[in-house]
């Protein structure tokens, strides 16, 4: 589905507003992808995130490091040289803030400028500076204090300690910030030949290596946190993205049922005007109620006119209810029916049409069913809709049976059974379509329009009952509804039969103007008596 553009000439004000948030949601989910596309490695890196990270962490601890610095500088104007000590702190303090800088230059750049790779770059050379000057500091003993060594390994520890932490964003700045301290501290150890210093040595290269470990994990936690997001990100822009479709595709389709809903009323009215006259003025000729045909074949063209005319209004009417049905606009006309009384009447009424194919109605009704609170017209059409597939699909001398009886759970069903093909088991869900029709129903019955069964379904639905069609290749069809035990129209009971009153069993006068309560059984013992 192509973008529309907001500013195009011709859209309303609601397709401009769609058309925009459209756009607003691929360019976020264009975006979430793009930070999903690494260039430093094989595995997905998120550049600007990780470079953001580090420059606030730098930003953060800056404060740590300048006390470090400080502390560092002055035992070492105390304990050494003043003067190196000073110009060794003068030049720590101007990386620092080189540093400081370009970490706040680097945040206040706009996002989605291309310069990760350059930005990384000068951190690194940056934080190399940094190691490289700590490494001149810590080459050399601190005056002739005994415990110079211990010193500078604790000096050791805390500076890598804390770029470990605060550079975790890029390793690599990591290691070279920390390799060269290490180092030096490792060497100064190593070159005093003694099992102490091969000791300390040792534990100094093995801090690093735990520390610059440490790193890389946080490092690799941070870009899971991150790519955890960005796939958040994108599945929120592309779930926006298809609701934004979603929501075009209903508007339109709501547009095209209210365009479907006006022209079938538009045409139910234009295509019934001059069917009633066909159906009419064939009607007359056919029964040549004005006299004899000249050309007897004119009597069977009126009655073909005639019979097609009926099936058109037939077709017209199915159409409509099943869009009625379709639109929540079918409302139940809703009385007392008898579901065996209508089945009957429907019988009667098809009757002729099965005597004439040579198929044999049987009638199976249990006696003394009460009446059901249902559409008697809905009714009907069901009745007349399953008797007439089963009249149409059944070969000529096959049977079809007729059930009315009550379900297990209180209700009543109606059943209709014939001996006609059959429908394949992969077919039903096609006949049940609207429209729809199944492969041996095309090829050995009369042509329809495959809305009968559809019709059927829908209007026992709003009567809350079950539809269900059983089928079997060359043994024929059963359609069983079923009406649910709310439907069924349960009798009063029945009033016993009572000797005469005794004297003693009137009851007492009321008091003129008053009224006592009385039973509805009473009511009906007064108006049975009255009757």
């Amino acid at each position: 589905m192509t973008l529309a553009n907001p500013d195009q000439p011709g859209l309303t004000s609601a397709e401009k507003a769609l058309a925009a948030q459209r756009r607003r949601a691929s360019q976020r989910v264009r975006e979430a992808r793009d930070r999903l596309t690494s260039t430093t490695g094989t595995r997905p890196a998120f550049d600007v995130e990780l470079l953001r990270q580090y420059a606030q962490n730098r930003l953060s601890g800056s404060l740590v490091i300048l006390l470090l610095i400080l502390s560092i500088g002055l035992l070492s104007a105390v304990w050494d040289d003043a003067l190196e000590a000073v110009t060794w702190t003068v030049t720590m303090l101007v990386i620092h803030a080189i540093i400081i800088v370009m970490c706040r230059k680097f945040l206040g750049e706009p996002a989605g400028t291309p310069t990760a790779k350059r930005w990384r770059l000068r951190f690194v050379m940056l934080e190399l500076f940094l190691g490289l000057a700590w490494m001149i500091q810590l080459l050399r003993p601190i005056g002739e204090y005994d415990g110079a060594g211990t010193f500078n390994l604790f000096v050791m520890l805390l500076v890598v300690a804390v770029a470990s932490m605060l550079a975790s964003s890029l390793p690599i700045a990591v290691l070279a910030a920390t390799v060269p301290v290490a180092t030096a501290v490792a060497l100064n150890f190593f070159l005093s030949g003694s099992v102490q210093g091969y000791i300390l040595g040792a534990m100094a290269i093995t801090a690093q290596c735990y520390f610059a470990l440490l790193s890389f994990r946080i490092h690799s936690s941070n870009l899971a946190t991150l790519e955890a997001r960005a796939e958040k990100d994108a599945l929120i822009g592309e779930l926006e993205q298809a609701k934004a479709k979603s929501d075009e595709a209903r508007r339109r389709a709501e547009g095209a049922n209210v365009a479907k809903s006006r022209f079938l009323a538009q045409m139910s009215h234009e295509l019934r005007t001059p069917l009633n006259a066909i159906l009419g003025f064939s009607e007359v000729m056919k029964n040549e109620i004005f006299g004899p045909h000249v050309v007897a074949a004119y009597k069977d063209y009126s009655n073909d006119i005639h019979n097609s005319g009926v099936h058109l209004l037939g077709l017209i009417n199915e159409i409509l209810d099943l869009s009625r049905i379709e639109a929540g606009r079918y409302e139940l006309n809703e009385e007392v029916v008898g579901l065996a009384m209508t089945v009957e009447e429907c019988h009667h009424l098809l009757k002729l049409r099965a005597r004439n194919r040579g198929i044999t109605i049987h009638e199976s009704f249990e006696p003394d069913m009460p009446k059901l609170w249902a559409d008697e017209r809905a009714v009907r059409q069901v009745c007349l809709n399953l008797l007439s597939n089963a009249i149409k699909f059944t070969p000529q001398g096959g049977e079809v049976w007729l059930k009315v009886g009550w379900t297990n759970a209180g209700g009543q069903y109606l059943s209709v059974r014939d001996t006609g093909p059959g429908i394949p088991e992969d077919e039903i869900p096609v006949v049940l379509d609207s429209f729809g029709q199944g492969s041996n129903a095309i090829k050995s019955a009369e042509q329809g329009a495959g809305l009968g069964l559809p019709i059927v379904k829908s209007i026992i639905d709003l009567h809350g009952g079950t539809f269900t069609l059983k089928s079997k290749l060359r043994e024929g069809t059963e359609v069983v509804v079923t009406f649910p035990p709310e439907r069924v129209m349960t009798a009063l009971e029945p009033i016993p039969e009572q000797g005469p009153i005794a004297p003693e069993d009137v009851p007492p006068p009321l008091p003129t103007g008053t009224e006592g309560p009385m039973s509805l059984r009473r009511r009906l013992r007064m108006f049975r008596l009255d009757g």
